[in-house]
């Protein structure tokens, strides 16, 4: 039952319901979803006379890392704020031992990115649909309609109004203001996190399967994350493109060359023919665009901060109040990297044990992958991560953290 549960949690993921249990508050259903299952494991477990959380690399810099957020509660400004964000660690972090247990076979493994795939194929479609929409039947309209009758089911009401108010649902290219792809999802950074996350394993099981299906499904999933216009999201796949290129390519059947090399040069065409992902692709190179300088403002603040509380930052949550002492909750106040937001809020050593975190996962998916390929996909997805994690933070994503969390148990060492 419970293995039949977190196939289904897979699945659900990118479609979260929003649930309202008090007015002003506004929680993702996957978190209720996460608690469930993790009740049914402590079940079974328990009949089972065992706990089983393992005894890795990863346990340890995850135990590692909540307990150094939990620490950094003695630094904050405001203990609310701390406990709020660390809650949502604390409801969110139990996935991965529950996966973890969990996934004891390699053909579980497999099963669960199939119904990751098929999730994000669906979600790929509904974006795809609303991006075209604006030019049907108008920006305004398309704009209104989503915000109003589609995201607030999502999101939530309280949610929703925090995200209006500071919109990054637009994007202008010369000249030009576009309505990004989005979905369900609070921002096209988030969506453009999940679909890069996937598209490995999509791609992957094409290979292995030779169902076209998981093809098609994968170039859906890259236009889709193409029209994000994310250029955080372009990096994330152009470093995991580099990886995959610099690593595989000598090994690849000359069978699969020819249908690599095509879908390279597709990729390499749509960002040197002129076109609005194109523009916003080399936008990113360009210092003195706004949101470049913006955003390089932003690291600077963010520096200083690690400059003056290195140990232990300003505590989990805090970093807000450290910018703006009169910045309220919702306020989308943050580092714009995910390494300068720990660093900030919970210190350099915090900081040391995510990296480690991430370079175990790297390293061990790469050593696994000699023998296997399902783990070389798991390793460009959390190198595709890491990349876009550069220029955003999703740790506190109800989608893109358990993601990550479930990516990372199959590294677990049963019948791997």
């Amino acid at each position: 039952m419970l293995f039949k549960l977190l196939l289904v949690f897979c699945f659900y993921l990118p479609f979260q319901l929003a649930l309202n249990p008090s007015a002003g508050i506004d929680l993702a259903s996957g978190r209720i979803f996460i608690l469930l299952l993790l009740f049914i494991w402590l079940a079974e477990s328990l009949k089972k006379k065992r706990i089983n959380i393992g005894n890795t690399k990863t346990n340890f810099f995850i135990i590692c890392f909540l307990a150094i957020n939990l620490l950094s509660f003695s630094v904050a400004k405001d203990i609310d704020w701390s406990l709020r964000k660390f809650l949502f660690l604390l409801s969110v972090f139990p996935l991965y031992f529950v996966f973890s247990d969990s996934l004891d076979t390699k053909n579980r493994k497999e099963r669960v990115a199939k119904a990751l795939v098929l999730g994000g194929g669906i979600i790929s479609i509904i974006a795809i649909f609303q991006f075209i929409a604006q030019f049907i039947f108008g920006l305004d309209v398309t704009y209104s309609f989503w915000s109003k009758n589609i995201v607030p089911f999502f999101l939530g009401k309280s949610v929703t109004t925090a995200v209006l108010k500071n919109p990054s649902w637009l994007v202008n290219i010369s000249g030009k203001t576009y309505l990004r792809s989005i979905a369900m999802f609070p921002d096209p950074h988030m969506l453009a996190f999940f679909l890069g996350m996937i598209a490995p394993f999509s791609f992957g099981l094409y290979l292995k399967n030779k169902r076209k299906l998981y093809l098609i499904i994968f170039l859906i999933m890259l236009f889709s994350d193409f029209l994000t216009f994310s250029r955080g999201g372009y990096l994330g796949l152009s470093l995991g493109a580099g990886i995959f290129f610099l690593t595989t390519w000598d090994k690849i059947k000359k069978r699969y060359q020819l249908t690599i090399s095509i879908l390279f040069l597709i990729g390499i065409l749509t960002l040197f023919i002129p076109s609005p992902v194109s523009d916003r692709f080399f936008s990113s190179f360009n210092l003195k665009e706004g949101s470049n300088q913006g955003r390089m403002e932003t690291w600077g603040k963010a520096i200083a901060i690690i400059q003056n509380y290195p140990f232990l930052g300003v505590g989990i949550g805090n970093y807000p109040l450290a910018i703006n002492p009169k910045a309220n909750y919702r306020d989308p106040i943050y580092a714009h990297s995910i390494y300068f937001d720990i660093a900030a809020e919970t210190g350099l050593i915090n900081l040391f044990v995510w990296i480690s975190l991430i370079a175990t996962l790297i390293f061990d998916f790469a050593k696994k992958a000699q023998k296997d390929t399902f783990f070389f996909c798991a390793m460009i997805s959390i190198v595709i991560f890491s990349g876009h994690a550069l220029v955003e933070t999703p740790l506190y994503s109800p989608i893109i953290l358990p993601l990550f969390l479930i990516i990372a148990s199959f590294d677990n060492e049963k019948n791997n």
